[in-house]
């Protein structure tokens, strides 16, 4: 049982401490509101989830047989995070709250995981320290238990930002947090890339 309790407490400190995936679900929840946040929250966890099993079953291998590929992943998702920042700082804080939108769906939580350094260097330290010899039921055991409290930690920033819109009232405030928020997302993705 300490096994499984150390595996939820490595999950738990990688999960809610922030990052580019919390800081969109923070962002969506101040803008469209828990229910369309959720979306996000549930293509992060499954994207994060399925690269963590894949990792587990041999995808690192693979990638160290060509390390350009895990440098091009790197860039990529460095762009894909810079790109995020410069669309929260250009959004112009207008909330409708009639029609808040939809927020950001499914797949792109789901690929902003694959795009994440945060969550190969996650996936690649939780991996090594908990399944080092790649036993199957192992890795399978590991990926349940940070696939729970991935989208709990994931949720509460969302359901967080929520908790926000009701002090942003204003364009000119959202407009604000907005800017923090990219600021703070160029911030995380520059600093994985000295990572």
């Amino acid at each position: 049982m300490s096994l499984f309790l150390s595996m939820a407490g490595f999950a738990l400190a990688a999960s809610i401490s922030p990052g580019p995936v919390n800081l969109v679900a923070l962002s969506s929840g101040a803008r469209y509101g828990l229910r369309a946040s959720m979306r996000h929250v549930s293509g992060a966890t499954v994207g994060f989830t399925l690269l963590l099993l894949l990792i587990g079953l041999g995808l690192y291998e693979l990638l160290s047989h060509w390390p350009w590929l895990r440098t091009a992943i790197q860039w990529a998702g460095v762009g894909f995070l810079l790109f995020m920042a410069y669309k929260l700082a250009a959004d112009d804080g207008r909330l409708n709250t009639d029609n808040p939108g939809e927020g950001p769906s499914f797949l792109h939580g789901a690929a902003m995981q694959w795009l994440n350094p945060k969550a190969w260097l996650a996936s690649l330290a939780g991996m090594g320290a908990y399944v080092a010899h790649g036993e199957a039921l192992r890795v399978w055991q590991f990926s349940a238990v940070y696939f729970v409290i991935c989208y709990v930690s994931i949720a509460c920033w969302a359901y967080a930002g929520t908790f926000l819109r009701h002090y942003l009232n204003e364009a000119r405030w959202v407009r604000w947090f907005n800017r923090l928020m990219a600021a703070l997302l160029a911030g995380s993705a520059l600093y994985l890339l000295e990572v």
